[in-house]
């Protein structure tokens, strides 16, 4: 397999709704915001392109992908679209990579993108509905934030997570957005903003759930001579993952933890696993990711992780995931400031400095979730950190990630059953 690296990207702003744009002019300006950061390379250069976006009822459009090729320019060359639900961008991100590492491209954009304001909220939620099961959990009320809901409620049971717990990853998350100027929800919290915010599905409140957006992103990947060529400073795919599970929590069974590099079977005796306090395809991306890219302590090897907390309370299952703490160990992990950045006043106690900045962005619950873009965002933000270009994309230099050399991004789709996770690396 060939060596395949990032060589840039580029973001839209986030926001709530977006009405004088249409995706393609969205698409359109993150791939110029792209383009204008690798001027040696020429647009005849790409071979092709994989477009992400989840839903074509947000659209109202079909064959959105093929509209966005021809907008930006790469007509008649190939072309794709990729959908796996909240997991869409991570997948865009790593079909883009396989191209690549095939042999059959050297030069591969990856856009995605999602108008998820051209529906009512109500609406919007009904979409997302969609991607449980239609035959069983849709027509009994099925909706993601009564199952995230569910499955906190049993990790509170069988942990002793606590609400307040998983409102330090809002107070967290939104306190770094402040210094994104691309993000959606910049704001200074409190656990008692986000505790006494309007209740959507107990434990959650409105400040532990991100919001429909719209937004769009892209990538630009290269092969190693290329890459090189054209990029100061390339970042280096060095490992992917992807896990599944079944769509219905009730269909998945219960059998032997999935053991990460550093783990033990003694750990984890008396555990019931998965589950639906935990993400099973979740595990098995981290432990292929990790074999791929020779990664045996990822809490001792990785410098930052941008992952997917669509809730306050997935971001607290996938620390464990992850393999960041033991399973169990998720709220305390938080807590005492392992995953906050060094050198930004959060208004917490913590008792601990910082392991491992996760969501450094602001992550999905304050940088935004247009669902195709998500995880190519998640990209382009790790390149930046790799690069050590945060502060001439965001005009300051607070959410830089100090000689940050090795990161991780990950993607998430329904309860877990599409889970994407990729290490990048600082080229050497």
């Amino acid at each position: 397999m060939k060596k395949v690296y990032l060589i840039s990207g580029g973001v839209t702003k986030f926001s709530k709704a977006n009405p004088e744009k249409d995706f393609r002019f969205m698409v359109r300006e993150a791939y110029d915001h792209a383009l204008s950061d690798v001027p040696k390379l020429k647009p005849s250069m790409i071979d092709g392109s994989v477009i992400s976006y989840f839903s074509d009822h947000f659209t109202r459009q079909l064959m959105s992908g093929a509209m966005v090729q021809d907008y930006i320019g790469l007509c008649p060359k190939p072309s794709r679209r990729v959908e796996g639900g909240g997991a869409t961008g991570g997948l865009c991100v790593q079909s883009a990579y396989q191209e690549i590492a095939s042999g059959r491209m050297k030069v591969v954009v990856g856009a995605g993108f999602e108008t998820m304001s051209r529906v009512n909220t109500w609406k919007g939620n009904e979409f997302i509905a969609h991607a449980s099961d239609t035959n069983f959990d849709y027509p009994v009320g099925g909706f993601y934030s009564g199952y995230y809901a569910m499955m906190v409620v049993r990790h509170m049971h069988e942990f002793g997570t606590t609400p307040e717990q998983m409102a330090y990853v809002s107070v967290k998350n939104h306190k770094n957005a402040l210094y994104n100027p691309f993000a959606q929800h910049p704001v200074e919290l409190t656990v008692k903003d986000v505790r006494s915010s309007a209740m959507v599905a107990w434990p959650l409140t409105r400040l532990d759930c991100c919001t429909m957006s719209d937004g769009a992103a892209s990538v630009i990947l290269a092969d190693e001579e290329t890459a090189f060529k054209v990029c100061e400073n390339p970042v280096l795919i060095k490992g992917i993952g992807t896990g599944t599970d079944c769509m219905r929590m009730a269909d998945r069974p219960h059998g032997d933890v999935i053991l990460l590099p550093h783990e033990n079977k003694k750990d984890y005796k008396k555990l019931k696993y998965p589950g639906v306090h935990s993400f099973r395809a979740g595990r098995m991306a981290a432990k292929t990711a990790y074999e791929h890219a020779g990664i045996k302590n990822p809490i001792e090897e990785l410098d930052f992780i941008e992952l997917h907390d669509a809730y306050t309370s997935s971001e607290i299952q996938t620390y464990e995931d992850l393999g960041l703490c033991k399973y169990g160990e998720g709220g305390k992990f938080v807590e005492k400031g392992f995953p906050f950045m060094d050198g930004i006043e959060y208004g917490l106690k913590l008792s601990k400095k910082c392991k491992i900045p996760v969501n450094p962005s602001g992550g999905l619950l304050a940088s935004g979730h247009p669902v195709g873009a998500t995880g190519i965002m998640q990209a382009v933000f790790a390149m930046w950190q790799l690069q050590g270009t945060i502060k001439k994309h965001f005009g300051n230099n607070k959410l830089q990630v100090k000689n940050a050399k090795q990161g991780l991004i990950h993607s998430h789709a329904g309860t877990g059953t599409y889970v994407t996770v990729t290490i990048l690396e600082k080229a050497q």
